[in-house]
């Protein structure tokens, strides 16, 4: 009998116990997703660099600015809004079921970007993208989104977006299928931080409105990428919208 009571005491305080490390197990794993998120990853290491006027900027040091994104050449159009930009990215996803649960399947997504300026108080600085190789990690808030559904009708633009990827937004048997659509852009005149290595660069050509004979860009090197990002919070105070 006292064996069986010791095994029961043990065992009723060993359960909260197992219950807690769970806790405490889950807890840490999801500030770890949390921390090593890679928007939260770009908000703290753009924290550590002071801002700087372009004309500021010194050779070979990592650096970042904070100005309205200016076009270079014709600025590219967002898929779904058509809004002016140099930057976009899009994603297209389904719902897919599977038995009891349901999960998110991204079957489309597009980036495409230009080279472009950051005006920062009439000091220009060049920022060029690269995709081959990758030169940069960007994170664009989501600024337009569209959804369909069984009781939720897309509209004619939605309807237009998806063929334009060949996408049918109905089923075989005419329910609309359970789709969504996110868009994140850097539009033109919109304010934004980029963060790279400083270089100076002589002019071939004059430019209207800039009358110096060199221009300042953010570059990548072998370890540190271009961060390029419209997140408000990393924004000086005095130009968060």
């Amino acid at each position: 009998v006292d064996c069986m009571t010791y095994s029961m005491n043990s065992a009723t305080m060993t359960t909260p116990i197992i219950v807690t490390l769970i806790i405490c197990a889950v807890a840490i794993i999801g500030f770890l997703i949390y921390y090593y998120n890679g928007k939260q990853v770009i908000i703290r290491t753009l924290s550590k660099i002071p801002h700087k006027p372009a004309s500021s900027l010194k050779t070979n040091e990592f650096s970042k600015v904070s100005g309205k994104a200016l076009h270079v050449e014709e600025p590219l159009k967002a898929p779904y809004s058509g809004r002016k930009c140099v930057f976009y990215q899009m994603k297209i996803q389904k719902k897919v079921s599977n038995g009891k649960s349901s999960n998110w399947k991204t079957i489309v997504t597009e980036e495409k970007f230009q080279d472009f300026f950051v005006d920062t108080n009439g000091d220009f600085v060049i920022i060029k993208p690269n995709d081959n190789p990758r030169n940069y990690i960007c994170h664009l808030v989501t600024d337009k989104s569209q959804s369909s559904g069984t009781f939720n009708d897309p509209t004619p633009k939605f309807v237009a977006l998806l063929k334009r990827y060949n996408i049918e937004p109905e089923t075989y048997f005419g329910f609309n299928r359970t789709l969504r659509y996110e868009e994140g852009i850097i539009e033109i005149g919109e304010r934004i931080t980029v963060a790279g290595i400083a270089k100076w660069k002589s002019l071939s050509e004059p430019m209207p409105e800039y009358p110096y004979s060199k221009i300042a860009t953010l570059e990548s090197d072998g370890k540190q990428k271009l961060i390029i990002t419209d997140l408000p919070e990393v924004l000086p105070n005095k130009n968060r919208r």
